[in-house]
């Protein structure tokens, strides 16, 4: 019994590390399609918030005389996003301002943010002569837990709830705010409109395009940070051309799961980094490594099914997702 509480705790510890970089994915992508823009470049922008957040880290830490990991921390965080906002601004000119095909346009952006980030780690690597990768002792503080040891240290819940790195606890935070934003205030009440009919929200004098813009870009920056998240604690603060293969995709499959609500979103993401990691903790022989990894995907299939099929309006997404805004029509 004792050996299966210990399996299950590790289990529930590294299902949190893998899932914290698709909840910042997730809670970027909600923000951006609950005013009806539809980005599938999630996959690109998490591969640029990967690379740009860890080169920003990396170069702190090579250039400063003595580099302190909490502002290590800041600097990824800071070009991380970054690198996803300019992402998501090329995005929203192309699609709000030039009114082009939110699909296509995504999927370009996944193809295009996936290259760039692949590129600038290796450009790096070739400038440095080899791998990029974070010294270990500001690698500790990406990993590390924000709380005191004593508080680790409590039989089962320690582990469980306060032995994660700073970056889940961070997203649960932005969980909690965006959902507050997107349910409480004026201002999320307004977006929630744009995305539901911009042509009656712009008759009410809500500006459909600077809402589009702003959650837009805000969205894609939250998202890129998970993309360094996965790189600084998954990867082992290493540039990995293929590392985040796949996390993107996850993560727009977990905003349909978690039916576009920011507090679902949380445990969604401890769910979907078990499956990820399901074929390492239970190996089962005839069942093949493949069926493990597509699991996510089922499961995101299948609560797409039963929503649709209770017909509740709540569990759907926005009625102007993917669709431009022509003014002109209204």
């Amino acid at each position: 019994m004792e050996q299966f509480i210990t399996l299950f705790i590790a289990l529930i510890v590294a299902a949190v590390t893998y899932g914290t970089p698709l909840l910042f994915g997730t809670l970027g992508e909600i923000l951006t399609e609950k005013s009806g823009n539809l980005n599938l470049g999630v996959e690109g922008i998490l591969f640029m918030g990967g690379a740009f957040g860890l080169g920003g880290a990396f170069y702190y830490e090579k250039l400063a005389s003595s580099p302190n990991g909490y502002v290590a921390i800041l600097v990824g965080l800071f070009f991380a996003f970054l690198a996803g906002a300019i992402a998501s601004l090329i995005f929203s000119f192309i699609t709000i301002t030039l009114r082009a095909n939110q699909n296509v346009t995504g999927l370009a952006l996944s193809i295009f943010g996936t290259g760039v980030g692949q590129f600038m780690g290796e450009f790096m690597r070739v400038r440095e002569g080899g791998y990029v990768a974070i010294g270990n002792e500001l690698k500790a503080f990406f990993i590390a837990s924000p709380f005191p040891k004593f508080l680790q240290d409590i039989p089962y819940a320690g582990k469980i709830l306060f032995s994660h790195s700073f970056f889940f606890y961070l997203a649960i935070i932005l969980a909690v705010v965006l959902y507050l934003y997107l349910n409480k205030s004026r201002s999320g009440l307004y977006l929630r409109a744009v995305g539901e009919s911009p042509a009656t929200a712009d008759a009410a004098g809500i500006n459909v395009t600077g809402y589009k813009y702003l959650s837009t870009i805000i969205g894609g920056g939250i998202s890129a940070i998970g993309g360094m998240v996965y790189i600084t604690t998954i990867a082992g603060c290493v540039w990995n051309h293929e590392g985040l293969s796949g996390v993107g995709w996850l993560a727009v499959a977990l905003v349909i799961f978690c039916t576009w609500r920011p507090l679902s979103a949380i445990w969604g993401s401890v769910l979907f980094g078990a499956l990820m990691i399901l074929y390492l903790r239970l190996q089962i022989s005839f069942i093949p490594t493949q069926l493990y990894k597509i699991l996510p995907y089922v499961v995101t299939v299948i609560v797409l099914v039963v929503s649709s099929l209770r017909n509740n309006r709540e569990k759907q997404p926005p009625a102007g997702l993917g669709l431009s805004y022509f003014r002109e029509e209204r």
